[in-house]
């Protein structure tokens, strides 16, 4: 299975864990062991993956907030601080893909310039 495919399939059970109380998945150290390039990571942010994710938290908010009924006859089998719990998991997962996209982003990195002028001057 290609690093890709595992990362969709690792995110879906990390979902269903994260209802069992079990957050265990950690998307940035992922990716980032794995050498994943932006490309690939634009392609989960904009995947049906990612967007039933931020439909999850959606609900959630809105569970948690009290006033939609669909959302509390959905979610009502949760206590408020585990909804939280699961809501603030689901968003770290879309927030590290965000992050991680913007670390890629071609180019010099942000103070790399003052890095190699500290580094001359320390060597001399």
């Amino acid at each position: 299975m290609e690093p890709t495919e595992e990362l969709y399939s690792l995110v879906e059970r990390s979902i269903d864990a994260a209802f069992d109380g079990k957050f265990m998945f950690d998307l940035y150290t992922y990716v980032k062991s794995y050498k994943f390039t932006r490309r690939e990571v634009s392609k989960f942010i904009e995947s049906s993956t990612a967007a039933s994710i931020s439909d999850t938290v959606l609900e959630l908010e809105r569970y948690l907030k009290g006033k939609d009924t669909i959302a509390k006859e959905a979610y009502g089998h949760l206590s408020k601080p585990k909804a939280r719990k699961i809501k603030d998991y689901l968003y770290k997962i879309l927030n590290d893909a965000w992050k991680y996209e913007q670390e890629r982003k071609p180019g010099r990195k942000p103070g790399s310039k003052t890095r190699k002028r500290k580094a001359a001057i320390t060597n001399k």
